[in-house]
Formats: structure tokens, sequence, C-alpha cells
């Protein structure tokens, strides 16, 4: 027998008789991306994340009115012009040092795919979203998610995700509950996770 064998034998002797957890609330087969919409914004608000709906034709509104007066803000080099332009003085990460992004207030960035089953939104690095660190490091993090990139569940997205790009999943500002079960909120990433759902049909 081999380790991995004996390994799994005793999960298995360890789950005898241990009734499976219930089903999962899935969205129902057929539902619209408004459907899905709706799910992903309740779950993402679930992790004490602050979601705002807006139109096609209000995402640079939303950007700005995401970014507190004053606040210092990185964006990815490949962040649309348009995202930009209601920015004050943006900085395009060009290889930002950690200490340099730890002087940023909040960065700006899309994402791949969102999923609403978990609240989860995926970043797969590309230039509208920069390196890790872009996202890990400032205190607020502002991630645009497009209603049409919802999908049911997590099958749905490892479907859609190229597996060998860097993956980013994030489900609500980074917390921890390690610590005599308190919750502490940026420990491993930013404190404050604004996520921007935009609508179909402008």
């Amino acid at each position: 027998m081999t380790a991995r064998e004996e390994v799994l034998g005793r999960i298995r002797a360890a789950l005898a008789g241990v009734e499976p957890d219930p089903e999962p609330v899935r969205a129902p087969v057929g539902a619209r991306p408004d459907d899905l919409g709706d799910l992903f914004a309740e779950r993402v608000a679930d992790y004490r994340a602050t979601v705002v709906w807006c139109p096609a034709d209000g995402v640079a509104d939303a950007v700005a009115a995401a970014v507190p007066a004053g606040a210092r803000v990185v964006v990815p080099p490949g962040l649309p012009e348009e995202l930009r332009v209601r920015l004050v003085d943006p900085v395009v990460d060009d290889g930002l040092t950690a200490d340099q992004l730890d002087r940023v207030d909040a960065v700006v960035t899309l994402c791949r795919v969102g999923i609403a089953e978990t609240g989860t939104i995926v970043l797969d690095h590309e230039p509208d979203q920069g390196r890790r660190a872009l996202t890990l490091v400032p205190d607020r993090h502002v991630c645009v998610v497009r209603v049409d990139q919802v999908v049911a569940d997590v099958g749905d997205a490892i479907a859609l995700l190229d597996p060998a790009r860097p993956l980013t999943w994030i489900s609500g500002p980074s917390a921890t509950s390690d610590i005599e079960l308190s919750r502490v909120e940026g420990v491993h990433g930013p404190r404050q996770l604004h996520v921007i759902v935009v609508q179909q049909g402008g």
C-alpha cells in the first residue's frame, strides 16, 4: 500500500457515516445575466465589501466616486483611458516597489470573471488588472465587474480561465480570524473592497 492509498483510506474511514453537506444554493438553469449579477452583488456584500451598480456609460463616474477625495491612486497600464479620465493624477504602475505601493491609497482594476454563487472576483493579471502586488498592497481595491462577466459557479469560472496564467481569487476584503476568533481586516491585502457592477444595455 502506498502512502497516498493509506491517507485516502484514513479519510474514507473518518468520513464513514457522515452525512454530506446540503447542496449549495445555485443560480437556476437558464438564469439571465441580470439574475446572476443580482446574486453576485448580494454575495459580495455579504463579505462586507461595498457594491455599487452603474450603467455602462456611468463607469468613470462610479470609479471616481469610489476613490476618496485626495487619495493617491495607482492603475494598471492596461486600464482603459475612459476609466482614468475622472481620477486625479493616477499613477500608472511601471513596476513600483512595495514601499511605493504602500504609499498609495487605492488601486482601480478590471477583472476577468465574477462568480455569483460565491461572490468571488477572479483576476488573471492581464494588463487591465495589473500584476498581483498592485492589488495586494494598497488599502482600497476598486474593481469593475461587467454583469456579462458573472458566471453561476466555480466550475463555470474555471472553464473560462487560463491555468497557465497567475490567478487571484478575491472574496471580500482581506480578513482573518486567526487571533482569538476576532475578525481583522487588511492583514493580507486591501481592507476595503469596492466593487462596481456594470449593468448591461447602457
